[in-house]
């Protein structure tokens, strides 16, 4: 049963060599590189990935689905550039692939934030198909984009560890870049924005995040989290009531 691993990625020399090894029990890599400027794909050509240069221009769904079509395996890991896959996971995800019944598989993803793994809060909750037969379904949306799989989906028990920010600055920084493309992404599907949403819903994620969620469990660092998230929805609304301003 062949299994090829697909990664996205930009600007990644210092980790992507390492993740591509992770992957060694995969039958095939293959990176998608946004035209990297720091060597990335030259790295990952020095770790035996096939490497394929696209542009992603704010829309994560094509680029994945540019790299499901590329995939020659039966079944398709997808794993994020700043993501590992433990040796447990290795394990499940061999044996999972030889199921006749199941069209995909949902993983958690365990999300390390400034030192320490969330356990509550949207964070601690996450759990996304990244496992499928290559003809299933396609990823769809532009951010926060979604495999839409079709037929039966499992759950596998072991996390994909995801250490995605190392610094709170990093984390400030993709928060302004994430909030424009979820800003065009909703803009492009028609929702509107206003001042009501722009005061309400940050307030709700944050008590969605830090109070419902349980977030305050997680101390100080789930205070902190839940406070970014609020002001990435804050953002991304107001950034959407702007675009709205400037079409009347």
């Amino acid at each position: 049963m062949k299994l090829s691993a697909a990664i996205l990625t930009k600007n990644s020399k210092g980790i992507i060599g390492a993740l591509i090894d992770n992957l060694s029990f995969c039958d095939e890599v293959v990176v998608v590189d946004d035209f990297s400027e720091d060597g990335t794909d030259i790295v990952a050509r020095q770790h035996d990935a096939k490497v394929l240069k696209r542009q992603l221009n704010g829309n994560f769904a094509k680029q994945r689905n540019y790299a499901l079509d590329y995939c020659s395996g039966e079944w398709i890991l997808f794993v994020d550039s700043d993501e590992n896959v433990s040796e447990d996971l290795k394990k499940e995800i061999l044996t999972a692939v030889k199921s006749n019944t199941i069209s995909g598989y949902q993983i958690k993803r365990s999300n390390q934030f400034l030192g320490i793994t969330l356990k509550y809060g949207e964070a601690g909750t996450v759990k996304l198909i990244r496992l499928a037969r290559k003809n299933s379904g396609k990823w769809e949306r532009n951010v926060h984009e979604y495999w839409n799989v079709k037929g039966k989906i499992g759950k596998l028990k072991e996390c994909l560890d995801h250490n995605p920010y190392q610094s709170l600055g990093e984390f400030i920084e993709k928060i302004n870049i994430y909030s424009s493309m979820h800003a065009k992404a909703n803009f492009k599907e028609g929702k509107k924005s206003s001042i009501l949403k722009i005061a309400f819903y940050p307030v709700m994620k944050f008590l969605s995040n830090y109070i419902f969620k349980k977030g305050f469990l997680d101390g100080n660092h789930g205070f902190v989290f839940a406070l970014l998230m609020s002001i990435h929805s804050f953002l991304a609304w107001s950034k959407l009531w702007i675009m709205q301003t400037k079409i009347k």
